[in-house]
């Protein structure tokens, strides 16, 4: 599994806890030594690398499940075509996204609110992808103590 965006590692770690085979990948080289850290202090075989999520294909691997938790919401209008382009190049065919991005749907929204709409124009059978479900989530934020509308998509590589 790749984990884009991993940040401190949270999810590569938890997904690697259960057995599975986990890069965690980020820009910021600070939160991957934290997440390195956390692995070894809790016993965890997990790879971690820094990398551009515009340029994934730079890691030479493809991947059956992709995660993004936290990262699509970043992007503005204009970026979010290279960087499905990015996750296309390391995604298996028929292989799973998953992304958990903020919502606009809903009262304390996080910053960067994303519409259904706007998940379904990104990933779509022109850009190589299908949008399976889109389901109203929570993500966890330090400013929300129930966190932020979020949804959490499953998008299929065609």
């Amino acid at each position: 599994m790749l984990d884009a965006g991993c940040g401190t590692g949270e999810n590569a770690l938890h997904v690697a806890s259960l057995g599975f085979s986990v890069l965690g990948v980020d820009v910021a080289e600070s939160a991957l030594a934290i997440a390195r850290a956390k692995a070894a202090d809790r016993g965890i075989e997990v790879e971690f690398a820094a990398a551009d999520a515009f340029q994934l294909e730079r890691l030479g691997r493809r991947f059956e499940t992709v995660l993004d938790c936290g990262l699509f919401h970043t992007f503005d209008g204009d970026e979010r075509p290279r960087y499905v382009a990015s996750l296309g190049s390391v995604t298996e065919h028929d292989g799973t996204l998953y992304v958990l991005c903020f919502s606009d749907d809903g009262l304390d929204t996080g910053p960067h609110p994303i519409s259904q709409e706007e998940l379904k124009a990104a990933f779509n059978a022109n850009t190589g992808w299908n949008v399976a479900a889109i389901e109203p989530d929570r993500v966890q934020t330090r400013y929300q103590d129930d966190g932020a509308p979020a949804w959490f998509a499953t998008i299929k590589r065609i």
